[in-house]
């Protein structure tokens, strides 16, 4: 991401911070994180390209939102200008409050009701949350350019992206603030506190709840597997239990839509953020494949 040294000095000048030491973190596609220890305190630094600033900055109001109303979600810590971030070479680069925890496991019950539980109770702390730079739903074209990597992407996203419409049209829906992708690996169990932190929120937006209810539900294995999650969400009462049931496998076509189009758009573009090589797109693609023509 950065030189050693420049991470430093952007580190010491905006910030005032006199890091111990850093560590790359692995695993986002969307961006570049390491992890820092400063005076026996530990931090997260996120850097993302300059074209994300706007939804990155509304992501982490968001979680300084969120932190104000007691739920740990990686808030950032403000430059010594008071800012959300600063440009560091190519990139924009912003210092987040550590969040401890283990990540919750899509397949245990338990985890799953935690998973569940801790949507809802983000959803509602997000009821008036606004921001203007959480990208207006929704953000998928069935003519863009890159849905030509495959012959079978542009049909089928686009038949998705009908549904839906067919369904916003017919069905009242319940607007709101989104983290846009609550995996399992977001939500972080403390076992000392027994508290359940919520992070990463690069992808935030603004639509239906369901939205991120059926990313949850996709990241758990689908409806069937999503059991327990799905109760605990319906319980929290964010959301009408009938329009769960109403609009669920609609707003679950329309994830793996999101998905199919996401990882076109790596493809067309060559976008190698937190993969390997282009193998670990297509690999993504094709699982939205099945998913959209099983």
């Amino acid at each position: 991401m950065l030189a050693d040294d420049t991470f430093r000095t952007t580190l010491r000048t905006a910030w005032h911070l006199q890091p111990d030491g850093f560590t790359p973190l692995s695993g986002g596609m969307t961006s570049t994180t390491v992890s820092v220890s400063a005076g026996g305190l530990h931090y997260v630094a996120k850097a993302v390209r300059p074209a994300q600033k706007a939804q990155f900055e509304a992501g982490l109001s968001a979680a300084e939102h969120l932190s104000r109303h007691g739920v740990d979600a990686g808030a950032p810590l403000r430059t010594a200008d008071g800012a959300l971030t600063v440009p560091v070479g190519d990139h924009v680069l912003a210092l987040l409050h550590h969040v401890p925890g283990r990540e919750l496991e899509a397949d245990d019950p338990l985890d799953q009701q935690w998973w569940g539980d801790r949507l809802g109770a983000v959803h509602r702390v997000l009821r008036e949350f606004r921001h203007p730079g959480l990208p207006a739903w929704h953000w998928v074209r069935p003519d863009a350019p890159h849905l030509d990597v495959e012959d079978w992407v542009r049909p089928a996203v686009a038949a998705a992206v009908n549904t839906l419409t067919k369904l916003q049209v017919t069905d009242r829906l319940t607007y709101g603030a989104l983290h846009g992708d609550p995996c399992h690996g977001a939500f972080l169990l403390d076992p000392g506190t027994g508290r359940i932190g919520v992070i990463d929120w690069g992808s935030a937006g603004a639509g239906p709840l369901m939205y991120d209810v059926a990313s949850a539900v996709m990241y758990a294995g689908g409806s069937d597997r999503a059991r327990e999650l799905l109760s605990a969400y319906a319980a929290t009462g964010v959301v009408p239990r009938a329009e769960i049931e109403a609009s669920l496998d609609v707003l679950l076509r329309f994830r793996w839509a999101v998905q199919a189009d996401w990882f076109a758009a790596r493809i067309a573009t060559g976008d190698l953020t937190g993969v390997a090589d282009q193998s670990d797109n297509r690999r993504g693609l094709h699982d939205a494949r099945d998913a959209l023509l099983g």
